[in-house]
């Protein structure tokens, strides 16, 4: 896998073997070093718990974990150290003063890392480099 849309990642069922625990419902960023800290998940209880980005190994059809136990309970504690990917998308993304479109998605590399935003700006969907770039975050109300 080069890099995957984390939209498409939020469409992949969590799963130890064979059996399904959940799906994600977030990704959770570390948006100053433009990494993911991890994905919150809706498993099967109807309980949110995180599953950090390093416990994960991505594939073309599932999020495949080794255990159960890699679900941790505290997702809040991580929430409160990062920033949401859902809070984040239709946020202005600038570099510097410059407005460079709305965050529409990122790009994930396998190790976690963001290897590209993808913003609109005058209705067309561009690829644009993390670094440097800031989120605004638009309400609204």
């Amino acid at each position: 896998m080069g890099s995957r849309s984390a939209i498409e990642l939020l469409l992949l069922p969590v799963q130890l073997d064979t059996i399904r625990l959940g799906r994600p419902v977030d990704l959770l960023l570390d948006a100053d070093a433009w990494r993911v800290l991890g994905l919150v998940v809706l498993c099967g209880d109807e309980s949110t718990r995180f599953l950090p980005y390093a416990a994960a190994d991505v594939r073309d059809d599932e999020i495949a974990v080794s255990s159960a136990l890699l679900l941790l309970d505290d997702v809040e504690f991580y929430r409160g150290r990062s920033r949401s990917l859902r809070a984040l998308l239709g946020s202005a993304a600038a570099r510097g003063h410059r407005e460079v479109g709305l965050l529409r998605d990122v790009l994930v590399t396998r190790d976690g890392t963001v290897g590209a935003l993808l913003v609109e700006h005058d209705g067309a969907m561009r690829e644009v480099q993390p670094a440097g770039i800031r989120i605004e975050y638009v309400s609204t109300a």
